[in-house]
């Protein structure tokens, strides 16, 4: 479902009865655009930011599943089509290649005193963008299971989940106490992206596009993958997020790391699952080594505003954003999303993931060249998980396959 709304302060009431005249700090006027993508937290949003529209101020809003497809030639023009692109992780590098954004700095001097830190996207030392909502990946254990195996605490590293796996083994609970979403292609590589943040090592040479996974770092990490799986179903290659999140529900696993978005329905006492969901904890993901950082890296939803477009309309812009994103919509509805937002008190499907966030969790690189790298990762880790190649050979097949798709791109030459 797409949604079109055109609001002005006179057919505001008529267009949009749930969305009140609301005063968003906008001193005249000013044409605010958004283009955003169409689910249910979003239009949380998106209806405060419609309310914004006075007689000074227009509104307009196109929320559609192909906002992708459109925020490049839209922020294209001069003036561009619109003047807010709703964004993530990994549609905003497309729009800085083409300088299509602007930088928020003096923006959020002036009008972004509601904003915290870790909502600050940081492109090279300049803000562009600003993140309002998060997910990733977080560990979730079955408590019950952890007692019956001896174990009293909850793993907070990956060398703790191995021991606590070995002792449920041991005790004859399960045979294969965990889970993964090894499947290869994006989540076997979203495996890898997430261990290594926690390595706080960066995938790239600093300034460059030249790859540095061939590390140490990089090989800590796929043996630490490696080991994992000898605690996993042998078919564990077939695993995806989804499939893991059906054996957690049939009790088939005691500990696993596994999306945010995917908690609500296993820890549902009166959904699907009432004899697993009350046992299903929620924590930040497991650390990796001597290291603190959460291995999960952080998806935000987050908005830019377009470079092509006046400052008037610009600054209107921003402060209908900030209305729209305000500390109020968490406290009206703490369950839309995992907000990132001064003063959100997580819901209980939640609670792992602000986890990662309040424990130092790394953002998934917001880099042009990611995507490329992320494939690689993709493709070349299935012969190591498989025993065909050491965790360096590996690595230099990842860099290999990467480097030609950067040189073909024009990234590297």
């Amino acid at each position: 479902m797409n949604r079109l709304l055109n609001v002005s302060a006179a057919a505001l009431l008529s267009a949009l009865p749930f969305a009140a005249q609301a005063d968003c700090g906008i001193a005249e006027s000013g044409s605010v655009r958004i283009l955003a993508n169409d689910f249910g937290a979003l239009d949380l949003v998106m209806d405060r930011a419609a309310s914004c529209a006075s007689d000074g101020v227009t509104v307009s809003i196109n929320q559609t599943e192909e906002h992708k497809n459109l925020q490049v030639p839209a922020l294209s023009i001069d003036p561009a089509e619109y003047t807010v692109a709703v964004i993530a992780n990994n549609s905003l590098p497309p729009l800085l290649n083409e300088d299509l954004v602007q930088p928020l700095d003096e923006l959020v001097a002036e009008y972004g005193q509601q904003l915290t830190p870790s909502q600050l996207i940081r492109i090279d030392g300049k803000v562009m963008a600003i993140a309002f909502m998060v997910n990733g990946m977080h560990l979730f254990t079955r408590s019950d299971i952890l007692e019956e195996a001896g174990i009293e605490e909850t793993p907070t590293t990956w060398a703790e989940v191995l021991e606590a796996a070995e002792a449920i083994r041991s005790a004859g609970i399960l045979e294969y106490p965990l889970a993964g979403a090894y499947a290869p292609g994006w989540e076997l590589a979203e495996e890898f992206v997430n261990m290594y943040t926690a390595t706080g090592e960066p995938f790239f040479k600093p300034g460059t596009a030249e790859p540095a996974i061939n590390s140490a770092a990089g090989v800590k990490v796929l043996e630490t993958m490696k080991a994992l799986t000898e605690y996993m179903d042998p078919d564990y290659l077939s695993i995806g997020s989804l499939e893991a999140s059906k054996m957690w529900g049939a009790g088939e696993v005691a500990i696993m790391n596994l999306w945010a978005s995917q908690a609500g329905p296993l820890i549902d006492a009166e959904g699907d699952y009432p004899e697993v969901a009350p046992q299903t904890m929620l924590t930040a993901a497991p650390t990796l080594g001597e290291g603190e950082i959460p291995s999960g890296a952080l998806f935000w939803d987050g908005f830019s505003v377009a470079a092509n477009i006046s400052d008037e309309d610009a600054a209107a812009s921003f402060q209908a954003m900030m209305h729209a994103i305000a500390p109020d919509l968490a406290t009206e509805h703490p369950s839309g999303a995992s907000w990132m937002i001064d003063g959100y008190v997580p819901t209980a499907n939640a609670v792992g993931i602000m986890a990662n966030v309040a424990e130092g969790g790394r953002s998934y690189p917001t880099l042009p060249y990611m995507g490329l790298m992320h494939s690689a990762l993709g493709t070349e880790l299935v012969d190591f998980l498989q025993g065909n190649e050491t965790a360096e050979e590996a690595l230099a097949g990842v860099e290999a396959a990467y480097t030609a798709a950067a040189q073909e791109t024009g990234f590297l030459q």
